[in-house]
């Protein structure tokens, strides 16, 4: 069976308070990261980190692409001003300082080596 060309994914995760992967790229495709938001649906400002994160001759290797960026109460933060492009077996990782508040939403277009 051929491989589609073209597979776009909706992710969606509650932060937890330690940085988990809600997003691998797999083997055999680009991942081109269109839209990554996340949602304080609480009543008191939160933080966040997400980061991405990329195996180099065996050792992660961790970017962040924001640290403890706080996010307001009943408001949204936009994590990309632009595109991200994620090669193969990249992982985006996410974590925020309250448990149920912090809503991540992201698009992403997989698309064949």
């Amino acid at each position: 069976m051929a491989l589609a060309l073209n597979v776009y994914k909706t992710i969606t995760q509650v932060l937890p308070t330690s940085p988990v992967g809600i997003y691998t790229a797999p083997v055999g495709y680009s991942g081109v990261v269109l839209l990554a938001q996340i949602s304080n649906t609480g009543t008191s400002t939160q933080t966040i980190t997400v980061s991405h994160v990329r195996s180099i001759a065996g050792a992660a290797v961790t970017t962040e692409i924001v640290k403890d960026f706080p996010v307001p109460a009943n408001d949204t933060a936009s994590i990309l001003d632009g595109k991200l492009v994620m090669e193969t077996n990249d992982i985006i990782k996410v974590s925020g300082s309250n448990s149920t508040d912090l809503k991540f939403i992201g698009s992403v277009l997989e698309t064949l080596n």
